[in-house]
């Protein structure tokens, strides 16, 4: 029996990088921060060139990184991750690597305003793109076509918290041989891993939940190893080694990573390794803040209205429940009502933070419609569901009585000024 056999999620990763020797008996990966890695022989510095495990410059990988690249993998229950310096750039390594001109994607229309933005950048390059709400799978069946090459959403999107019909994309992909790329980022492995839903692919940013404390970026495709490259036409020749479910993963990491050069950081890698070896502990705790803070604030008279998939009303409530084992995320979407103005609200508040970013330890909070999707204009918006008193709240690891005591007060405050109560 090996000695990580029966292991679960907390213990496989904070034993991770021990159980691959580490020199010195160190329970860290090291910081690896060279540039670039000698040969004694110079036929070994040609092998790595042609396929042989090692490193050679470290825009493809350094052992800190692949040492984090193996923790993600071990979340995900994958056969393989590569890393990337951002989020954002591992989905880009994803659409602009796998997909050519001429070929069709289907995606959530409830997508981040980053990536909407990137999708905008495929059409324009030749990829059509139809968005559909995922949370209804026919509306995927209906809207593939015979160029169809994948079809993406996000877990929870954000911040309407909308959850797709995952498995039943999972079938549809399955049977017409389609890739399945979900974002995981709201959900992170903990909550939810990807191949559970038959995803093909499996993008996380890493500097969300996984690294939870705000001081590095980064994000990860994982392979899932559930789908057959053999029959994409996309894959290049020269990367079609080893088995077929691995050809995807190499073209990403070859032609992402190596030519675009989005490299993660020794450094960024490993502040989020050692970051991810508390994320069910963080997120169990910010998904029972989330959870509170929801109940409390769904029947104040301040609130029009509380997105969380917690709540029995969220329309898609038992979905989550059984996708996610009754955890539900750390995400709201608070509207507030009319009369209180949302930026008068947002200062008054005093524990939660003001600022974009999510899946932190410390509870944050900002104006959607002036902020992160301000860019997308207010047609698109009002197709997302995105009012100008929309609040999103990235509930953190705080004290549950000091958050719902900090949203009572200034609430309170407004409701005074606004003659509300």
């Amino acid at each position: 029996m090996s000695k990580n056999e029966h292991s679960g999620f907390t213990t496989s990763i904070l034993h991770a990088d021990r159980r691959k020797a580490v020199e010195h008996g160190a329970i860290h990966k090291p910081l690896h921060t060279s540039t670039e890695y000698s040969f004694a022989d110079a036929r070994e510095l040609a092998a790595v060139f042609q396929g042989k495990s090692g490193y050679t410059y470290a825009r493809q990988g350094t052992p800190t990184t692949a040492a984090l690249e193996d923790k993600i993998t071990l979340m995900e229950g994958g056969i393989g991750s590569v890393t990337f310096a951002t989020g954002m750039a591992a989905l880009s390594s994803i659409f602009m690597t796998l997909l050519k001109q001429g070929d069709h994607l289907v995606s959530s229309q409830f997508v981040f305003g980053n990536t909407n933005s990137l999708l905008g950048t495929l059409d324009r390059l030749g990829v059509t793109v139809t968005f559909v709400d995922p949370t209804d799978a026919q509306q995927v069946k209906d809207a593939i076509r015979p160029e169809t090459k994948m079809v993406f959403t996000e877990t929870i999107a954000n911040p309407g918290t909308q959850i797709a019909d995952l498995s039943a994309i999972g079938d549809i992909c399955e049977t017409h041989k389609l890739v399945y790329v979900i974002d995981n980022t709201l959900t992170s492995p903990w909550l939810l891993q990807g191949k559970s839903v038959k995803a093909s692919l499996v993008m996380n940013s890493l500097s969300k939940y996984i690294c939870g404390h705000g001081n590095a970026l980064g994000g990860a495709v994982t392979n899932t190893g559930l789908y057959d490259w053999s029959g994409y036409a996309n894959i290049y020749d020269s990367y079609k080694t080893g088995p077929a479910n691995t050809w995807g993963l190499t073209q990403i990491k070859k032609k992402g990573l190596r030519d675009m050069g989005a490299t993660l950081s020794s450094d960024a890698a490993h502040r989020i390794a050692v970051g991810a070896e508390t994320l069910a502990l963080r997120l169990k705790q910010s998904c029972s803040n989330a959870l509170a803070l929801a109940r409390f604030l769904e029947t104040h008279p301040g609130i029009a209205s509380v997105r969380y998939p917690g709540l029995i009303q969220h329309p898609q409530h038992e979905r989550a429940a059984i996708l996610f084992n009754n955890r539900f995320g750390a995400l709201l979407g608070v509207e507030l009502v009319d009369g209180i103005d949302c930026f008068e609200f947002l200062n008054r508040l005093n524990v939660v933070v003001l600022a974009t970013h999510l899946g932190d330890a410390r509870t944050l909070a900002l104006p959607v419609a002036h902020t992160i999707y301000y860019e997308m204009g207010p047609a698109r918006r009002a197709e997302m569901g995105i009012g100008d008193n929309l609040l999103r709240v990235s509930v953190g690891i705080e004290d549950e009585e000091d958050l719902i005591n900090d949203f009572r007060q200034a609430l309170a405050q407004c409701m005074n000024d606004a003659s509300l109560r």
